[in-house]
């Protein structure tokens, strides 16, 4: 079996409690070493063989898995985050399945959620914004026309770029079409990470006090009003709001 999993944002404590026990039970560890803490490789059992694969292409990757596979081994391929957010495992899956290799996927915490677990924040305020929207800006990968951030910045809803922070004045440039120039943005740098830096800035001043924290990788810029002091508050909890669980109270 192959296990994708995903590492969580940097905090080795953030990975699952399943993927923990999986890659302490495997065999064969092959991690993203660009992005995972290694950290993570404490988990792994003294005498499982452990690749890097961030010097690795597609081929040698599968290659490892196919052998891996035939000689009745288990294989833990750990990701960053969460594996379904810019993992690049849809090219892994399609290959595993040309090979009847029975796969897993073992879901991380997205480094979109971290980040706004550091900010203190919460990503939804009734009133205020009920949607995320996950992108990035294009580069070498292609965001198709319609996807392109001055397009989506036009809904006004809380927005978490992945992979973007190298052209930052691009994307505040994007950005622009859509938000207030005043608008909150936040760039967070190895959230969860020992050496974490969190810019907070609007689309005015965000790409200047990024680029003198010398920020140009491994960031993840948050933009919208939920940055702001906000003074609405769900109606959950609310004792004159009632649901199936609880009556309001009667004043």
């Amino acid at each position: 079996m192959v296990y994708f999993i995903g590492a969580g944002p940097g905090d080795p404590e953030l990975i699952t409690l399943k993927g923990m026990k999986i890659i302490q039970a495997c065999d064969v560890v092959i991690y993203a070493g660009s992005l995972v803490n290694k950290e993570i490789l404490k988990y792994a059992k003294p005498k499982a063989e452990v690749y890097d694969s961030a010097t690795m292409n597609l081929d040698e990757i599968i290659g490892l898995i196919v052998k891996s596979h035939k000689d009745g081994k288990d294989v833990a391929r750990i990701h960053t985050g969460d594996p379904a957010i810019y993992g690049a495992i849809h090219e892994q899956i399609v290959r595993l399945e040309k090979e009847n290799i029975d796969y897993e996927i073992i879901p991380g915490v997205s480094s979109f959620l971290a980040a706004a677990s550091v900010l203190k924040k919460e990503l939804t305020i009734p009133e205020i914004t009920q949607t995320v929207i996950i992108t990035r800006i294009g580069g070498r990968t292609v965001v198709p026309k319609e996807q392109e951030l001055k397009d989506l910045s036009r809904h006004g809803a809380t927005m978490a770029i992945f992979l973007s922070v190298q052209e930052i004045d691009r994307v505040v440039s994007e950005l622009k079409k859509g938000y207030q120039e005043n608008t909150p943005v936040a760039v967070v740098y190895k959230a969860t990470w020992e050496d974490q830096v969190i810019v907070k800035g609007t689309l005015n001043d965000i790409s200047q006090k990024v680029k003198s924290k010398g920020i140009n990788k491994t960031a993840m810029i948050l933009v919208g009003d939920f940055l702001k002091d906000i003074k609405t508050y769900s109606k959950l909890y609310d004792k004159e709001f009632s649901h199936s669980f609880r009556k309001k109270e009667d004043l």
